[in-house]
């Protein structure tokens, strides 16, 4: 199994519609406020994804309990705008921008930036297995005692793509086994 390059990932988002949209380099501009935005796009050998403008934020102003077998959507309030604020050592849902389609030979695996990593934001997304598709759910955790904004439509975190060998590709896909959150858009809850 082999990391891979810019030039591989521009080449499968291109041809097989990898990842929708796509931006095949990275951007670093400055937005209409004069801001910078946190960068987004193709970089050496990875992705920078967006985070869309849906979140969900959890709340415990209706005394909820989170429960993954038997999720209760008073958990969280819904938001939609260009800046989330995460309360204080709490936890937004949201989604990506770009939709994956995974080749059967490859896995990925996610991590946070490090402008966000560096305020104490944590970004935590489960690999895309091979033959996955769809819009990735992010799980943003604001780990300091201070409120904590995200920017839509800017980078939140880095996709890394591993190629396995031609002769060891995986013999049963997430396509295969049907997975539960297979083609999934918008930001999805837990599912059992």
């Amino acid at each position: 199994m082999s990391i891979k390059s810019d030039r591989w990932i521009r080449r499968l988002a291109l041809e097989k519609g990898m990842i929708e949209p796509f931006v095949d380099t990275q951007v670093r501009q400055v937005d209409g406020q004069g801001k910078k935005v946190i960068s987004y796009g193709v970089s050496s050998y990875g992705y920078d994804m967006r985070v869309a403008p849906e979140f969900k934020i959890f709340t415990n102003a209706l005394s909820a309990i989170v429960d993954p077998k038997v999720f209760d959507s008073k958990s969280f309030v819904e938001f939609e705008g260009d800046v989330c604020l995460v309360p204080p050592n709490s936890f937004a849902l949201a989604r990506s921008v770009e939709y994956f389609r995974i080749p059967r030979n490859v896995l990925t695996i996610c991590v946070g930036k490090s402008t966000y990593a560096r305020c104490g934001i944590i970004t935590n997304v489960t690999p895309f297995e091979p033959e996955w598709e769809g819009h990735v759910t992010l799980e943003i955790s604001n780990t300091t005692p201070l409120p904590a904004r995200i920017y839509a439509n800017e980078g939140i975190c880095q996709v890394l793509f591993f190629e396995a060998d031609a002769d060891d590709i995986c013999q049963t896909s997430y396509k295969d086994k049907a997975g539960k959150y297979q083609g999934q858009l918008g930001v999805t809850l837990p599912r059992l």
